[in-house]
């Protein structure tokens, strides 16, 4: 299923103000900084509060895009016309709307639809879990519910998907009706109505009959009962909307579809019970929402109680950290609505244990409500839930300060507070920081944060993106990309590149191990992932976190299919051992591998791949070859037994440049998305990412005859100025680098290493460099870069990588 470009001027009623050819369209791009030069791709250039899509147009034909929606004159983008395809339209963002509408019209599978104003990505999440243990589930990514998110989300709609789960946003009046024209549900969920984005609505009825605008074609509508603002909101909607069946249910006794009741740890009806690990109240009403639909769709009763009980919290805005003098804070700096308060208050409950609880809440912004009613709602909040002490924000929420029974202290914007800092005492506290983004609480969280270890890894987005597209800029067309996020991505942090790789739209992911794969999953990450080094206990995951183990030997398939007995088994990838002799099937495993897998015909093989021992290595391209021509032979073998042709795929990031013959249908990229490549020609084409820094902690002049570091390993043999990092072995700086082997930056000069590393410090000279304390230090980067420290301990580019060590922060950059 797709479309090509010539089908949009009817499906977006636009004007084709120039044709250069006729492509399928495969990528949806709408940030000029985050391009897929891909011959699909194509850029909507939506006019933003902040930015205007048509100015970026030059950029992005030079990064190779070729096709154009556009709202304004061709003098805009005059200059890129006669070598693309362009579309002229009244407005962008309904053009992405109506081409993605055409998009879910192509696949007849049950969508569900969730809104509310809170609890629509927990919902959304978990009920992926739920139904993702026997069924391929496309859901919306993290919490993209917006006028131009939903689309985004519903485009990732495949063949293969069997469920669509996509949560709606709205702000103002007349955005639903657009939003569900894009996801077209079959199934609503109703969280619930409460004030959040009150102020783009006339009153809160206003707001709930938009909401439920999304639901006028679904054949039902699940809702809690128990609201009564939704209870009335439904029976409107009921008078309306006739063929639309409405499944209520209630958790204190009310009529309804069904009647639940809960305890501290299991949720029951019908005299059947389900253990569950969450207590607060707003878990159990999301959970609920989840179990009712699961119900409606007519799943499997019996499989209900162990998919709700492998459900994981759902890593939302709020984040817990650590704070000075014994302080948690729990930082929920642009979220401060007044259900979103209860729900962080419930956090706050959860994790603060005998800590005294204070509260620096700013004023509530999104809330159609008078002054008076709205602090006097939050002060009764705050006295249930047992809050000591409420700092106050605002001019507003400063006149009503005598609304407070609590300790309470006010201030008029956020300096003052930052000023008083010290007339605060904060020890040994729960801190729950919860204000309106004109606020800026961020700089109170950077006041109130512990201070963290000076050394950290920095990468570079824009520089990973660059190498990414020049990758694919070599792949022939029709060929899938893996990307390698292992090893915490080589070092980089595997979820924040995985969320860029999904952005991009590469095909597969793989990660080494299952735990690697469920965090992923766990933060929002819906690509198909292979796992390479999958165990038995492992097997047990696969299928609730929608994860593809690799299968390597006989004994390793049929522990598998025995894990499996009766249930739905995940796709697998079978890989052959075509010399690397590591891991793989032999030729003599392959008839046996061949019996089971017609003996099993549930098997569902993704990929039948092998890992090459040196693509790189021009010296040794005639065993390279060898490798190939094995493989192939085998997977002809295999895929003419079996009656199907899976993914095949040979080559890593060497393979990729040197072999172009050798593509097939897929191919891996790991290392070279990082910016390191052995071939000196490929290395011109690519960006350094990564760049690991530190600081000095201490500088000191010693006499001849000194001594630095354990065991006196180094002696000054003059008068010497030396500087002590805040970085060591534990922090993945190699000990093979002391004694002068290993080299950093310290304003712009090279300073050698002296003595020996120590565990959390490291020494240099900077005998005749302008250096002071606290000064950055750079250990690698463009200026210095991986592969010349890897080459001057001896070493591949790999370990310096990943050997940077869990407790160095890692921070991300958008230039």
């Amino acid at each position: 299923m797709g479309v090509f470009f010539n089908d949009l001027k009817k499906i977006c009623t636009g004007r084709i103000r120039h044709f250069q050819d006729e492509r399928l369209i495969t990528h949806l791009l709408i940030d000029s900084r985050k391009l897929v030069n891909y011959r699909g791709a194509i850029f909507f250039a939506i006019e933003g509060t902040q930015h205007d899509g048509h100015d970026f147009i030059a950029e992005v034909f030079r990064k190779g895009i070729r096709q154009f929606i556009v709202a304004k004159q061709d003098a805009v983008y005059k200059d890129v016309m006669q070598e693309s395809n362009v579309l002229e339209v009244t407005n962008v963002i309904d053009a992405i709307q109506a081409i993605t509408g055409d998009h879910r019209r192509q696949y007849q599978i049950p969508v569900i639809a969730i809104t509310g104003s809170n609890g629509k990505t927990i919902v959304k999440e978990w009920l992926s879990q739920l139904l993702g243990m026997t069924h391929k589930v496309v859901k919306s990514p993290k919490s993209y519910n917006s006028q131009v998110g939903v689309p985004l989300s519903v485009w990732q709609i495949t063949d293969s998907d069997e469920f669509g789960i996509f949560e709606a946003g709205i702000s103002q009046s007349g955005e639903m009706d657009n939003l569900e024209k894009v996801i077209q549900p079959t199934i609503g969920i109703l969280t619930n109505l409460g004030p959040a984005h009150d102020q783009g609505f006339k009153s809160m009825e206003d707001k709930a009959e938009e909401k439920l605008k999304l639901f006028r074609h679904c054949n039902k509508v699940i809702y809690c009962c128990d609201h009564e603002r939704v209870v009335v909101a439904i029976e409107k909607f009921k008078k309306t909307n006739p063929g639309v069946e409405c499944i209520s249910w209630s958790l204190s006794g009310r009529d309804s579809n069904y009647n639940f009741s809960v305890d501290t740890n299991y949720i029951a009806w019908n005299g059947i019970e389900l253990a569950f690990k969450f207590p607060d109240y707003t878990s159990q009403e999301n959970l609920i929402h989840c179990i009712v639909t699961y119900l409606e769709l007519g799943m499997n009763l019996n499989s209900l109680q162990q998919a709700v009980s492998l459900l994981e919290p759902v890593n939302m805005r709020l984040e817990l950290k650590r704070g000075i003098n014994g302080c948690y804070l729990i930082d929920d700096s642009y979220n401060n609505d007044l259900a979103s308060l209860e729900i962080a208050l419930d956090f706050m409950a959860q994790q603060g244990g005998q800590r005294k609880k204070t509260l620096i809440l700013s004023d509530i912004l999104q809330a159609n409500r008078n002054k008076e009613e709205l602090y006097g709602a939050v002060s009764d909040l705050l006295g249930e839930r047992g809050v000591d002490e409420l700092i106050g924000i605002g001019a507003e929420i400063s006149s009503q300060k005598e609304t407070f029974q609590i300790k309470s202290t006010f201030y008029p914007e956020t300096r003052a507070f930052i000023n008083a800092l010290s007339a605060h005492q904060f020890d040994n506290k729960s801190l729950l920081i919860k204000g309106a983004r004109p606020f800026a609480f961020e700089q109170i969280v950077n006041q109130l944060q512990e201070k963290i270890h000076g050394t950290r890894l920095e990468v570079d987005i824009n520089a990973l993106t660059e190498n990414l597209n020049y990758y694919r800029s070599l792949i022939i067309p029709g060929c899938c990309l893996m990307v390698m996020v292992k090893a915490l991505a080589y070092g980089g942090g595997s979820y924040e590149i995985a969320n860029v790789l999904q952005y991009h739209r590469v095909d597969y992911l793989a990660v080494a191990y299952v735990d690697e794969g469920i965090e992923l999953r766990k933060k929002g990450i819906t690509l198909p992932i292979m796992v390479m080094n999958v165990s038995h206990e492992s097997f047990i995951h696969l299928n609730s976190y929608n994860l593809e183990p690799e299968i390597y030997s006989v004994s390793q398939l049929n522990r598998f299919i025995g894990a499996f007995e009766g249930l739905k088994m995940p796709m697998i990838h079978l890989k052959i051992d075509s010399g690397m002799h590591r891991l793989g099937f032999s030729n003599n495993d392959i008839d046996d591998l061949i019996a089971i897998l017609k003996g099993h015909p549930g098997i569902d093989v993704a990929s039948i791949f092998t890992h090459l021992s040196a693509s790189e290595d021009e010296g040794k391209d005639n065993f390279t070859i060898l490798q190939v021509e094995s493989y192939q032979a085998v997977y002809d073998k295999i895929g003419s037994a079996i009656n199907r042709q899976p993914l095949k795929h040979v080559l890593n990031s060497s393979g990729i440049s040197r072999f172009p013959k050798y593509h097939l249908d897929m191919v891996r990229l790991g290392i070279g998305l990082y910016g390191i490549d052995p071939d000196p020609e490929m290395q011109e084409h690519l960006q350094e990412v990564s760049t690991l820094k530190t600081s000095i902690s201490q500088i000191k002049e010693i006499e001849r005859g000194e001594s630095v570091g354990y065991g006196r390993a180094f002696v000054a043999q003059k008068p010497t100025t030396i500087a002590t990092l805040a970085i060591g072995y534990a922090d993945g700086y190699d000990r093979r680098f002391g004694n002068g082997v290993g080299k950093v930056i310290v304003d712009g000069k090279m300073a050698k290493v002296v003595g020996n590393i120590c565990m959390d410090m490291t020494m240099v000279d900077v005998t005749g460099i302008d250096a002071r304390e606290g000064d950055e230090v750079i250990v690698f980067g463009t200026e210095l870069s991986v592969k010349s420290l890897a080459d001057s301990i001896g070493t591949i580019p790999y370990e310096i990588l990943t050997n940077v060590g869990n407790r160095v922060k890692r921070v991300f950059h958008i230039s």
